[in-house]
């Protein structure tokens, strides 16, 4: 019993990474509405991998390692491919090697962070995570038929560059997980797939309620926190 609940968080990362594979193949195949939704999913999965841990007492270095391993691809891999079959293949081999720089300047990233793990903060990131860039440049990939056309390229090197910079990023992991929060995060999961595969045409929309929300939500929590602190 106590192997299967120190797998468990392990699972989690695995098939986040396999999500990370599968959006790589629909971005091949010119879907980049269901690349987009794994990519996002596996970003939920990621946030509930190490919090669970945590929370059943099972950390280990393992766990670490591959975590990185599956940012590398599903934050890293999936969002490049994304880009690249979306705006960058016009540009032949260039268009490559600049698609490429994603997952290079995200690979320098996460082992900046591992080796600095010990000295990392809980207040701040150095540079912005791997998987908040990855995060963005899926959804900036996706609506890019939304804006004009110079904003992907633009947006895609800036990602890159704050990935790998020292900039101090504020960090959310002090913020503690609300009461079955991860139900509700499997519940909105769930209802983002729907949403975005019945009626696709709603999906800006949700995201123009969601974002706002979830930043209300955080800034709750930051407040709160530092409430508690100052008590």
């Amino acid at each position: 019993m106590h192997i299967f609940i120190q797998a468990i968080p392990n699972l989690l990362t695995l098939l986040n990474l396999f999500f990370g594979f599968l959006s790589v193949m629909y971005s091949a195949q010119g879907d980049y509405r269901n690349a987009a939704i794994l990519i996002l999913i596996g970003m939920m999965l990621d946030s509930m991998d190490g919090r669970i841990a945590r929370m059943l007492q099972v950390e280990s270095e393992l766990g670490k390692e591959l975590d990185s391993l599956a940012d590398i691809v599903t934050f890293g891999v999936a969002p490049a491919m994304m880009a690249y079959y979306s705006y960058f293949s016009q540009f032949g081999l260039i268009g490559m090697g600049m698609a490429g720089l994603f997952p290079l300047f995200g690979a320098y990233r996460l082992a900046r962070f591992n080796i600095n793990a010990i000295q990392s903060s809980l207040k701040y990131f150095t540079g912005v995570p791997i998987t908040a860039g990855g995060g963005l440049l899926t959804l900036l990939t996706l609506f890019q038929g939304k804006m004009p056309e110079i904003i992907l390229p633009i947006a895609f090197f800036v990602i890159c560059f704050l990935m790998v910079s020292t900039l101090k990023i504020p960090s959310l992991k002090e913020i503690p997980l609300p009461k079955y929060g991860i139900i509700v995060t499997i519940f909105l999961a769930t209802a983002i797939y729907f949403v975005i595969k019945k009626e696709p045409q709603r999906f800006p929309y949700f995201i123009y309620v969601a974002i706002p929300l979830y930043i209300a939500f955080i800034s709750y929590q930051l407040v709160k926190t530092k409430r508690k602190r100052n008590q």
